[in-house]
């Protein structure tokens, strides 16, 4: 270990001071880039509704509804290892230790392809299965299924792509992800029409050409961004003797495992739930999950503020907590975060509720019979990601003190016994509406323990601190999956 690293001069891209200045104005600061690219990976989900909506019709959203819930599931799996990975590969950079970078990096990688190859052939193999566990509507099962198992071909590249996208994340490069992940998207947008309905001697598709262009789109950036990597010779790129890292090695799988965890196992519980809720929505018939699905996508936009925000909240926070400002420094971050998540939020769910038709319309067409009950979900259910933001914000500066396993529990809680207690009870005097009623039930149960957990003293006497990289990180695992295809990077 070279001790003499960490007294260098700060590479370029590296951690900048939080700990200093307006923190308000720090916060916004901090989220900015966060919410630029979130806004772009989520924006490629909402116009492949969009085009599958319009193109093909209900049952055919109402099929990417049930596939994207399980595609989350899926990533979900890795994601906790993939955070966990960036954080020492960060580290090691910070050191100037690139051997050691890479060594983290390759076992990420090789273990990323090999969890993905099996998630990409169980899923192929499993996915009736998982439909009928879903109950997914007999007009949306062919469809789904055919969606689903091309997209569970596309599987390793995107989680390839995720993971080389951390990594380089961790190097402090954080403009390549977002250049290439901006060529899948405007790919993904650009071959969907094309391949859904046919051109030229292009033959028309139907729900299996969205689900091809995604597949298409994915492995075209995939390989781009590994040509980049090898010819502008980044950090990160194995030659020679190093593709032996590519296989997992005992020490970093060691940390990876221990560390992710947590994270993957959080989003694991929230996507679970998520699957489970669809499973009840399914229930209910074709023309509410295709309610539901354009709900859910709205809904990923109004969570978007709330998780740049607590991202860099909790990145503000490990450094106040490192600089031993454990007190009013941590109170005005959190302050500072509440505040703008209330306002940000706020005037998202309105402008939402105000012009809930329109945008309704954009996935379900204008003459839809399930625009009035998306329009009826949205008045039940989007005002609580506004009581969302404030938990995640609370959550993000307690987790960097080091406190892990309080969020889940409260999460756990709220998810499973809270939201779905709440359905099964008031379902024979609510109908339908339990299932809507039950989001801001869950959402204010969750708050009110987050504050109290906040509000108890022993944490922060307590608190240990993290990097503020490894803190923004695992705010990800906050996120519900609503209509993302995979969590937000």
């Amino acid at each position: 270990m070279n001790d003499t690293a960490p007294s260098s001069p700060p590479r370029k891209g590296g951690p900048r001071d939080l700990t200093s200045g307006p923190v308000l104005k720090t916060l916004i600061a901090f989220s900015l880039p966060t919410l630029a690219a979130n806004l772009l990976q989520s924006l490629n989900g909402t116009v492949n509704s969009i085009w599958v909506g319009r193109l093909i019709g209900n049952a055919a959203l109402a099929a990417t509804a049930n596939a994207n819930i399980v595609m989350f599931l899926a990533f979900a799996a890795i994601f906790g290892l993939g955070m966990a990975a960036t954080v020492k590969m960060g580290q090691a950079f910070g050191a100037r230790q690139v051997d050691a970078a890479r060594r983290t990096f390759g076992t990420a990688v090789g273990l990323c392809l090999a969890l993905a190859l099996m998630v990409a052939v169980l899923g192929w193999l499993l996915a009736p299965a998982l439909l009928d566990l879903l109950g997914t509507p007999g007009d949306a099962y062919v469809l789904t299924l055919t969606y689903l198992r091309i997209i569970f071909v596309a599987i390793p590249g995107g989680m390839l792509s995720v993971m080389i996208a951390m990594g380089l994340r961790g190097a402090g490069d954080a403009k390549t992800p977002f250049l290439f992940m901006s060529l899948s998207v405007v790919l993904d947008i650009a071959l969907n029409p094309l391949l859904i309905a046919g051109i030229g001697p292009i033959p028309a598709m139907g729900i299996a050409g969205s689900a091809t262009a995604t597949a298409i789109a994915g492995y075209v950036s995939l390989f781009a961004l590994i040509a980049w990597l090898y010819a502008k010779d980044l950090p990160l790129r194995l030659r020679g003797a190093e593709l032996a890292y590519l296989i997992p090695r005992r020490e970093e799988l060691g940390y990876i495992v221990t560390k992710g965890l947590p994270m993957g196992a959080q989003m694991l519980l929230i996507s679970s739930a998520g699957i489970v809720m669809v499973g009840l929505v399914n229930r209910e018939g074709l023309i509410a999950t295709a309610a539901y699905g354009a709900s859910l996508q709205l809904w990923t936009y109004l969570q978007m503020p709330a998780m740049a925000i607590s991202a860099a909240a909790s990145a503000m926070a490990a450094q106040a907590i490192g600089a031993g400002l454990t007190e009013v420094r941590l109170d005005q971050i959190s302050r500072a975060g509440i505040g703008t998540n209330l306002v940000l939020t706020g005037v998202l769910t309105a402008l939402l509720l105000l012009f809930d038709r329109a945008a309704l319309v954009l996935f379900l067409g204008p003459d839809s019979p399930a625009v009035p009950l998306a329009r009826h979900i949205q008045f039940f259910a989007s005002w609580s990601f506004i009581l969302f933001g404030v938990t995640i914000v609370l959550f993000g500066t307690m987790r960097a003190g080091g406190v892990v396993w309080t969020p889940l529990v409260i999460l756990g809680l709220a998810m499973f016994p809270v939201r779905l207690g709440f359905i099964e009870i008031m379902r024979p005097m609510l109908g339908q509406d339990a299932i809507w009623i039950a989001f801001p039930v869950g959402s204010l149960v969750t708050v009110v323990l987050a504050a109290l957990a906040y509000t108890r003293r022993g944490w922060r006497s307590k608190a240990r601190a993290i990097s503020p990289q490894e803190a923004a990180e695992e705010v990800q695992a906050d996120g519900e999956p609503v209509g993302r295809f995979v969590p937000d990077i």
